[in-house]
């Protein structure tokens, strides 16, 4: 019976192989959904992103502040105490705005006198206050302007408020109307929703 005599790394040969580890990994960190190995540049590029992604939400909601304000300075009823609807349809859309509160007829008032103003301007072509709020280059809004005489533009009495609907056959404007209502959404945050 032979006994096999056990060799032990010698001390460079454990550093060439911790050399060779260290360099392996260096730059590397586990990317913690696939367990793959990121490198200093994908780590710097994660960082970057989280950066931009919080100047966006960043710039959103002083977007929607200053929306609120304009937003005060034509719609006469509380943005806090009602919704806008905005729902797209395959023919245009329908505009809602209602009462939180059903029985707060100060606020149900307010938002049937403006929605009627409105609705008239905006069969008219005008549609001035919303590029007020919004800016003039609110995506839609230019395409309606000036394609207004082929919309149809209903006013119409709800519980708790009013409605506009806007039908039309012609495609470029029901896209506008659609591209209208998401930047609506989109700009009043949580004082809108689409329905």
């Amino acid at each position: 019976m032979t006994l096999e005599k056990r060799r032990t790394p010698r001390p460079a040969a454990l550093a060439v192989i911790a050399a060779m580890i260290t360099a392996a990994s260096a730059g590397c960190a586990a990317d913690d959904r696939s367990g793959q190995p990121r490198t200093q540049a994908q780590e710097q590029t994660q960082t970057q992103d989280q950066k931009q992604d919080q100047a966006q939400k960043q710039a959103q909601t002083d977007r929607q502040a200053e929306i609120a304000a304009r937003s005060r300075q034509v719609m006469p009823f509380d943005l806090e105490r009602t919704t806008h609807r905005f729902t797209g349809t395959g023919t245009g859309g329908v505009q809602t705005v209602t009462a939180k509160e059903p029985a707060d007829t100060r606020q149900v008032t307010l938002i049937r006198e403006h929605l009627k103003e409105e609705a008239a301007r905006f069969g008219q072509g005008d549609f001035g206050d919303p590029a007020s709020i919004h800016g003039g280059r609110m995506p839609g809004l230019r395409e309606l302007a000036a394609g207004h005489d082929r919309i149809d533009v209903r006013y119409t009495q709800v519980s708790a408020g009013a409605r506009i609907t806007y039908t039309t056959s012609d495609a470029s404007l029901i896209k506008a109307l659609h591209a209208w209502f998401d930047a609506q959404v989109s700009d009043h945050g949580r004082h809108a929703e689409h329905g």
